[in-house]
């Protein structure tokens, strides 16, 4: 806390204190608490070591879905128990999404098989209500209640764009924990307006956020329903607990590697650089590492193909770009000599530029590689290869979309309130 002063409390709940920061007033301390509880509190222990553990697992998720470009609350880590958030007046609604049907959605809807999957994964609402149990709300009800937070109005857009949010924020934890062969079945979350009347993914996600069966095996449970589950609980039966915590805060370790997917940006002249670059921009913008490569595959194809041949024994994931105008002959001999996808993406300050175009889709037979126009394209294209194998890149690709319709959410909203003369 050196770089802050702490000030009052703003509330204090079951697992948590929230403290203004008192040089700052956009931003606040959570802390959490060695405490766990189940059944709205009425089931709580003391659980030393949960707080660094919780802590620790929420700032590794953050961290994940901040890298994917979810926009979130979190800022960064303050100490073993504690890290600091953007201030946000909350949204009074828990998120949930569920991929298996299990736990409360069975007892709410008798003659669902425990694991039905829902395919796309059920979204479900609730009203924040202790006293109540948290009483599920629909669409309508929470649209109705006109909630009035840091002077935004949670209205029918407010709604669609956190509902939209919550997905993508499941599918990519849930593309996540696949790479640890680990089952995402269902989780909730909150969310928050900031001060600048942005909605924000906000509180807190960790082992009491979500359901986490390792090899999709239930009796494998790794998350509070091991607690939930106890009739009676013992000193042993925290320890065990807690061992599933720190596992999960260990395996988080692993889904934020360092970036592997390449993309390399052959062009045939000097002369299309800055066409080039324009794919790289967009290419490091989806978390793929690009390089430029400058050879002509009429003019020296012995030299093509000895670098092409250093990527092929490098062990990396590679995706190749091909930029030559006139007559292509640089995808084509990529294409025909390497099993890399290949993209033409042919530079379009020609005259002629629908003779280069022609003359990138019109390839002889056995190859494949394919044409594109624009240098977004060239990268959108190298991303969504990648995306089959770096949960990363799929994660960028998922959320640009969450922006583009958030993006024109907004827009709509902003002009259907202009009047029109």
């Amino acid at each position: 806390m050196t770089d802050y002063k702490l000030g009052k409390l703003i509330i204090e709940g079951k697992t948590k204190k929230v403290f203004e920061l008192a040089n700052d007033p956009k931003l606040c301390y959570l802390e959490s608490k060695d405490r766990i509880t189940a059944g709205d509190g009425v089931k709580s222990h003391e659980l030393e070591g949960k707080a660094a553990i919780s802590n620790a697992t929420n700032a590794k998720v953050f961290q994940l879905l901040n890298q994917a470009g979810i926009k979130t609350a979190f800022v960064k880590l303050a100490g073993e128990k504690s890290f600091i958030s953007k201030k946000c007046e909350m949204v009074p609604i828990e998120w949930v999404t569920r991929r298996l049907a299990t736990g409360s959605f069975l007892k709410r809807n008798p003659g669902v098989p425990e694991g039905f999957r829902f395919n796309p994964p059920l979204q479900e609402t609730f009203f924040k209500d202790d006293e109540n149990h948290d009483p599920q709300w629909s669409q309508e009800q929470i649209v109705s209640a006109g909630f009035k937070l840091n002077g935004v109005t949670i209205g029918k857009d407010e709604y669609d764009i956190m509902l939209r949010t919550t997905l993508v924020v499941f599918e990519v934890l849930e593309r996540a924990w696949a790479t640890r062969d680990c089952a995402l079945i269902d989780m909730k979350i909150e969310f928050g307006i900031d001060a600048d009347g942005e909605i924000l993914l906000a509180d807190i996600i960790d082992s009491d956020s979500w359901r986490l069966w390792p090899s999709g095996d239930k009796r494998l449970m790794k998350d509070k329903q091991v607690y939930r589950n106890l009739a009676t609980v013992t000193q042993s039966d925290l320890e065990t607990v807690k061992r599933n915590f720190k596992w999960v805060a260990d395996q988080l370790e692993y889904l934020v590697p360092p970036p592997s997917a390449h993309v390399i940006i052959f062009m045939g002249s000097p002369s299309d650089e800055e066409h080039c670059k324009k794919i790289a921009k967009h290419a490091t913008a989806l978390g793929l590492k690009a390089q430029l490569r400058v050879s002509s595959a009429h003019k020296g194809t012995e030299e093509t193909l000895r670098i092409l041949a250093q990527y092929e024994g490098s062990g990396e994931k590679v995706v190749l770009v091909a930029v030559a105008g006139r007559s292509n002959g640089l995808g084509p001999v990529l294409s025909g000599n390497t099993p890399f996808p290949v993209i033409n993406c042919p530079p379009g300050n020609s005259q002629d530029i629908d003779q280069d175009v022609w003359s990138s889709l019109k390839v002889p037979s056995g190859l494949g590689c394919t044409t594109v126009l624009y240098p977004e394209s060239a990268a959108l294209a190298a991303a969504q290869i990648h995306a089959l194998h770096d949960h990363l890149v799929w994660s960028r690709l998922r959320v640009k979309q969450l922006t583009n319709f958030i993006t024109l959410k907004k827009a709509d909203a902003k002009l259907r309130n202009v009047q029109q003369f």
